[in-house]
């Protein structure tokens, strides 16, 4: 009978074309597992195999077993072997002959319970053992065919495949892995040779130079072309953990400077924000995709350059070293200036870019470090931060954290930290609005506006019209006055929090000079409502004597500054102010206190100029003359800053030129000990200190004593020239400081004059004067006598 016919067909070439991809990686994947345990076992096998080898090699053979009769054993066999064999039964001789028969009956305890072949198995032949491993026969790979296009002939169509070309890999990469643990056992690694001093110096040049070269290719490459090249950066960051003790921390130094000026020049003008779920599924243009790869690549590594920076910091900090480390605990304080040094360049060059404000987070608490050269790198670092901030939005971030840190730490923190907070350009803000701000902007109109009022031909140029303003105000590229402002106003808000927080819980806190000067420059920003409590907080600490001269300066210039600026409205006298800087004006002197002469000139001009109207005659005639005394003990650029603020004051009050004169003013004398400038009588004196100065040393003091003298003229020939007469009285004590040691200006080198010599010759002689000294030199005879009395003689006789 014919064997039945299956009726499944078989699968055309068309179907097997249609076979799942997945179906097809399933089997190799399960094809390459199959090869991965078989090799596996087979090293395992391998292992085991020399492992017994080693073994039996060194394994001594275990001598043969004695088994010691105890004496009642030896008397019963005495006694049996005396018995006759016939004696015994049948059953019991059998059994002898069938124990006879066994090799290690003789040898064996037979008071043991353990089986009689048992170490006669520990004992088998190793080499027995291993000739009953099972051979594994080495398997040829399954060879994958490949699909190619078929053929079709008169009888249909003909499948075409072709075997896939398989590349060998190297067969010691399975012995390597097999052995490895038996190669570090045996091949132990060799020590390093000797060097002495000067092959170890060229040796680390020699390295030094490779790793230069090395970092130079690399950022050379970069900056050449950031977007194909910023998996470079990657390389680049890598050497960071540079392992060669010799170069390691020059190599880690070098690279964190090349990368901190890689990322300033290649880092775009704008923030980089992270793509939502829906740009990613979008298909945009090529150009688009490579410049989201380059901003993701370049966002990255500027996040991981940033970690490496940080934890180089904090393992200066801990002071403890890492395992793998080959840095040593010394070399930490110099990788730890370095790192700090880029972070404040980063901090101040990319203020736009991403990750500043983790930036300002690391470098605010190392401000009140105890290291000086670190603090004093973040201190500059977060004063360049403000003066170059035209926008607000990173000062604002700054101003947070050290509102915070002062907070945290107690306020017990370096005056330096406060001292940043005056570089803040909060100063540019325009209280008031203008006009232009407060008229309403222009708004466009929509579709619906246009179709009602406009004709077709109008709606077309008005759509032109629209476009090109709007193109305008782009190219203007302005920065919003209310959002910078909004940004100012929030920023003065955490800074008066923080110095009005000093004022209340800290007043004996080595922050409070700080605090004064703050306020004094901010003062003219702070809200009225809080007028009244402040200028009451200043006057108890100026009454209480426990702040120093400059502090108490600060404390006068911001309580005027706050009257000069919003106070206008307050009704206010502060005549207590006016009294204790006439009080302590002349503690000044040419020493220390020299330097506290500039607030004096600023808190002059707020006091008694910008305040003329509320200031009476008297009082300012008090202040002159006590300032024209003051100039005589101190150093020329305070005098000529003094002999300045007097000749404005001579301006201002027409009727001080009474001063000028020798003749008194009513009744009274002058009583210069007496601290209230009302009542002093400063009418009834004279400034005579000015002839003084007219006989100065400095040129500069000389012309505005000999100006003042003749009652301050604007023209004529007392006027001061037009470079003097401009300036302010504190541009002028900075223009003549002697901080240099040096003459300011410097003094002019005497004229070299020729000495009158005295010749003698007949020039310079009469005739007649000259006959008688010739012949008075002619005489060669000398009396021998010399009686001077002799001729008294006889002119008696």
């Amino acid at each position: 009978m014919a064997p039945r016919k299956s009726k499944k067909k078989a699968p055309s070439f068309r179907k097997l074309l249609k076979t799942s991809n997945i179906k097809i990686e399933n089997k190799l994947k399960n094809r390459q597992f199959k090869q991965q345990s078989i090799a596996k076992k087979h090293r395992k096998e391998q292992k085991k195999l020399k492992q017994a080898l080693n073994n039996a090699a060194t394994r001594t053979p275990l001598p043969l077993e004695r088994y010691k009769k105890r004496h009642e054993e030896e008397e019963e066999e005495e006694f049996e072997e005396t018995l006759p064999v016939d004696m015994m039964e049948d059953d019991d001789l059998e059994q002898m002959k069938a124990m006879a028969q066994k090799a290690s009956f003789l040898t064996r305890d037979l008071s043991s319970s353990e089986p009689v072949h048992a170490r006669k198995r520990k004992q088998e032949n190793v080499m027995d053992k291993y000739e009953k491993v099972p051979r594994l026969m080495q398997k040829e790979q399954e060879k994958e065919l490949i699909h190619l296009l078929p053929i079709k002939d008169k009888t249909g169509i003909i499948p075409q495949t072709m075997e896939k070309p398989v590349v060998k890999k190297a067969e010691k990469e399975n012995e390597d892995e097999g052995d490895g643990d038996g190669a570090e056992e045996v091949n132990a690694p060799k020590p390093l040779p000797l060097l002495t001093t000067q092959e170890l110096v060229v040796l680390r040049r020699k390295r030094l130079e490779e790793r230069k070269v090395c970092i130079a290719a690399l950022g050379s490459s970069i900056l050449s072309d950031p977007s194909a090249n910023i998996k470079k950066l990657k390389e680049l960051r890598s050497m960071l953990v540079e392992l060669d003790p010799y170069v390691a921390v020059t190599v880690r130094k070098l690279v964190m400077v090349s990368l901190m000026e890689i990322f300033k020049d290649i880092v775009p003008s704008y923030r980089i924000r992270p793509l939502t779920e829906a740009e990613k599924s979008t298909k945009v243009k090529k150009e688009t995709q490579q410049l989201r790869e380059f901003e993701e690549g370049l966002v990255s590594q500027y996040k991981f350059y940033l970690e490496n920076l940080e934890q180089t910091v904090k393992d200066w900090k801990q002071m403890k070293k890492k395992k793998s480390d080959v840095v040593s605990l010394k070399s930490y304080k110099g990788l730890a200036e370095v790192a700090v040094k880029c972070l404040c360049e980063l901090l101040v060059a990319l203020p736009h870019f991403n990750f500043h404000n983790n930036i300002i987070v690391m470098i605010v608490p190392l401000m009140n470090h105890d290291c000086k050269k670190i603090s004093e790198m973040s201190c500059e670092a977060v004063r360049k931060l403000f003066k170059q901030d035209k926008v607000g939005q990173a000062s604002l971030g700054m101003v947070k954290v050290i509102s915070g840190l002062v907070k945290s730490r107690n306020y017990e923190v370096k005056p330096e930290v406060l001292k940043a907070l005056l570089c803040l350009r909060v100063k540019e803000v325009e209280v008031k609005k203008d006009a232009d701000d407060i008229a309403p902007k222009k708004r466009f109109m929509n579709f619906k506006e246009k179709r009602k009022h406009l004709s077709r031909m109008q709606r077309k140029w008005k759509k032109a019209e629209e476009k090109l303003e709007k193109e305008l105000l782009e190219a203007e590229a302005t920065e919003c006055k209310e959002k910078k402002l909004k940004l100012h106003t929030e920023t003065l808000n955490i800074v008066f929090l923080t110095y009005f927080r000093i004022l209340k819980k800290a007043q004996k806190s080595i922050l409070l000079p700080c605090v004064l000067e703050g306020l004094a420059k901010f003062a003219h920003l702070i809200n009225v409502e809080f007028f009244d409590d402040l200028l009451i907080v200043l006057h108890k600490l100026v009454e209480s004597g426990d702040l120093s001269y400059r502090e108490s300066l600060h404390c006068i210039q911001t309580a005027f500054h706050v009257l000069s600026g919003q106070g206008d409205v307050l009704n206010i006298d502060p005549l207590k102010f006016y009294t204790h800087l006439y009080k302590t004006l002349l503690r000044l002197h040419a020493g220390t206190a020299n330097d506290d002469m500039i607030i004096v000139l600023q808190c002059l001009d707020v006091m008694l100029t910008k305040r003329r109207k509320q200031v009476s005659v008297q009082r300012a005639l008090a202040f002159i003359k006590r300032l024209t005394t003051l100039s005589l003990q101190v150093l020329p650029n305070s005098t000529v800053g003094i002999l300045a603020t007097n000749r404005v004051l001579m301006h201002t009050f027409p009727k001080s030129d009474i001063l000028l004169d020798n003749e008194s003013q009513g009744s009274g004398i002058y009583l210069p000990e007496l601290d209230e400038p009302e009542y002093c009588n400063p009418q009834n004196t004279s400034l005579w200190e000015l002839h003084t100065l007219q006989r100065h040393y400095h040129p500069i003091v000389r012309k505005f004593a000999a100006h003042l003298i003749v009652g301050a003229p604007s023209e004529g020939s007392g006027a001061l020239n037009v470079d003097l007469s401009r300036k302010s009285a504190t541009d002028l004590f900075e223009d003549y400081s002697t901080k240099g040691m040096t003459f300011n200006p410097p003094v002019a080198t005497p004229s070299s004059k020729k000495k009158e010599k005295f010749t003698i010759g007949d020039a310079l002689l009469d005739s007649d004067l000259k006959k008688q000294i010739d012949s008075h030199l002619e005489a060669t005879s000398i009396p021998s006598d010399l009686d001077f009395a002799a001729q008294f003689r006889k002119a008696f006789i």
